[in-house]
């Protein structure tokens, strides 16, 4: 873990710290080959620069996005703002479903909307895959 994400991780209340530390070590799993760093203050992992998956604390939950996650067509994903981001929420460890992230994770490598030109293009996505 690089030392940006252990101080995001260390800064947290010791429940939500138990759901980062989960994400974290599912996510690197699945996606090995991904950047992963703080972005606009959170984690967040990066396939050939394009944004796919991180994680947040709101005010009363850990909040995980996949930036293409509308396109997923799975329960236990929330539609979160304009774009095609989708997001679950956790308030307890116990209800990271393991499956279903493994199962998210393949489909964020395999569906991709191209958020790393949205600047360029003016708030319009492209599908990359």
């Amino acid at each position: 873990m690089n030392q940006d994400i252990k101080a995001y991780h260390d800064a947290l209340p010791e429940e939500y710290r138990a759901i980062a530390d989960a994400l974290y070590n599912e996510i690197c799993s699945a996606l090995p080959e991904a950047e992963h760093k703080i972005w606009h203050a959170h984690p967040v992992w990066f396939l050939d620069g394009n944004p796919v998956t991180g994680y947040s604390k709101l005010k009363d939950c850990m909040r995980l996005l996949f930036w293409s996650g509308q396109s997923f067509e799975e329960e236990g994903l929330a539609s979160e703002g304009k774009f095609k981001a989708a997001e679950a929420r956790y308030t307890d460890v116990s209800q990271v479903n393991k499956k279903d992230l493994e199962r998210w994770l393949k489909k964020s490598k395999d569906i991709q909307w191209d958020y790393k030109n949205i600047v360029k293009r003016k708030g319009r996505l492209e599908r990359l895959k």
